[in-house]
């Protein structure tokens, strides 16, 4: 990597900050949360190591390879290649650290809840590890009151003062518990951590609150200081109500299709409201990622598990789960049948800017257009590696695995879309933005086109020929 040059940073900050009193900081787990700040820390001043146990992930990390994609990460651990450290050790790695960072997933059980082994396992390691007092950050996204919980199961298998093993005596440590949540978007994650609108930080002590400050003293942001328990609020009430916006005018745009009203033309009337804003009034086929789903699925959890019902919360999940599929229900009340048919699908990831597929719309229609026998060409500019993992390329009227149809995955949208019946729109990248309506008319062999993120004029692709169905338009 020595020789390596990137392109310009998107960010403000290109040069690594130096400060007086950089600390030793070890973050647990390389995935979007603790990877992006843990660079992020190295970038303004601290040392930081970086602990995975995928033996894989660390070497790639160790010759300057970002495990995930993401954009500034790769320019940034090279920029910063004297401070990072990656490793498996957790064991040199969490001894003689000031501040550990626990960035390991929580992710979703069957009834809703999240699953925290993870968390438990890296406290114990660190409770067994530690060599000096230090603070313990939870990043991850966890349900309320489990900072306690964290900070009570490190006590319990710290050793004891006094108590004897192969290298002496133990000294009395204390080991204390902070909640730091993330607000980072997948695509955007560096610049959000970099510049973000806030920090918020959980402490029940003055001198947890006090090594926090130290360690985000140097990013120069605001920050807000709370409880444990109001800091994992705060993640959780955020992320939902973002959820609920989504779900909210998704819910709209349904009603506006059946009374004639164009949700584009609504959203842009409410987005002059200041009380309103004009981020997150997009229609389309739901939210996806890591992150909406699962923790409007943990709180809706939370709530029934305290008798409570958060009936906003629910009826969010509710819509974003119908929303998924609405293109492929428009498509069957056109069409007889998919068997046979050639479509194209652009995008699969559940957004642009990443390969992230969790709870992507593609991978509840895929299945679906499968099943009735759709012949599948697939396009995707980074999603098309993680998708076979779960949709192996079966090839077009050769062997079909799943269902009737079949699946090809495509390096064009060119190849994707011609001689196509149908074309189905996931994912907005700038690729696909690119395609000109009548370009549509010009490959298609049927120009019928079905799009999940209103992409282009409705008069437009109506000029060009091309049969279009978007969500809340006519």
């Amino acid at each position: 990597m020595d020789n390596v040059t990137f392109k310009t940073l998107s960010l403000q900050t290109q040069t690594p900050k130096t400060i007086t009193h950089p600390l030793n900081i070890a973050v647990a787990g390389t995935g979007y949360v603790g990877l992006v700040s843990g660079v992020c820390l190295a970038h303004r001043g601290h040392h930081v190591t970086c602990v995975d146990i995928d033996v894989m992930k660390v070497t790639m990390m160790q010759q300057g390879i970002s495990p995930i994609y993401e954009q500034d990460l790769e320019e940034l651990m090279y920029l910063n290649k004297d401070r990072l450290t990656y490793t498996t050790d957790y064991k040199s790695a969490y001894k003689n650290a000031d501040a550990i960072l626990i960035g390991v997933g929580t992710p979703e059980q069957p009834d809703g809840s999240a699953n925290l082994s993870y968390i438990a396992t890296v406290a114990r390691q660190i409770a067994e590890t530690v060599e000096k007092d230090c603070l313990v950050v939870v990043k991850s996204t966890v349900p309320v009151g489990t900072n306690d919980k964290v900070e009570q199961f490190i006590e319990d298998f710290l050793p004891r003062d006094g108590e004897n093993d192969n290298l002496g005596k133990h000294k009395k440590i204390k080991v204390e518990v902070a909640s730091n949540p993330e607000f980072l978007a997948q695509g955007t994650a560096v610049r959000d951590t970099l510049e973000a609108a806030r920090i918020i930080i959980g402490t029940d002590s003055k001198t947890a609150e006090e090594t926090l400050m130290k360690v985000y003293e140097p990013f120069g942001l605001p920050i807000v200081s709370v409880s444990r328990t109001s800091a994992e609020m705060i993640k959780y009430s955020s992320n939902d109500f973002l959820a609920l916006k989504i779900s909210y005018m998704n819910d709209i745009a349904n009603l506006c299709e059946l009374v004639g009203a164009d949700i584009q033309d609504v959203a842009k009337g409410m987005g002059f409201d200041s009380r309103i804003g004009s981020k997150f009034l997009n229609a389309g086929i739901g939210y996806g990622g890591s992150c909406f789903p699962k923790d409007t699925k943990a709180l809706d959890y939370l709530a029934k598990q305290n008798g409570y019902e958060l009936r906003t919360v629910k009826a969010a999940i509710d819509v974003n789960k119908d929303q998924k599929i609405l293109l492929y229900r428009k498509a069957c009340q056109r069409l007889i049948t998919f068997n046979g048919l050639k479509v194209a699908v652009l995008g699969l990831t559940f957004k642009p800017g990443t390969d992230d597929l969790r709870e992507a719309p593609s991978l509840e229609n895929v299945p679906l257009l499968l099943e009735q026998g759709a012949d599948i060409y697939a396009y995707d500019p980074v999603g098309i590696d993680n998708f076979k993992k779960a949709f192996p390329e079966t090839g077009i009227q050769n062997e079909r695995e799943y269902g009737k149809g079949s699946i090809k995955y495509v390096e064009s949208i060119e190849e994707a879309l011609q001689g196509a019946n149908v074309c189905f729109i996931f994912t907005e990248w700038g690729e696909v933005k690119a395609v000109k309506p009548d370009d549509y008319k010009r490959l298609m062999r049927t120009p019928l086109v079905y799009d999940g993120r209103n992409i282009y004029g409705v008069e437009d692709m109506k000029e060009s020929g091309v049969k279009y169905y978007s969500i809340g338009r006519k």
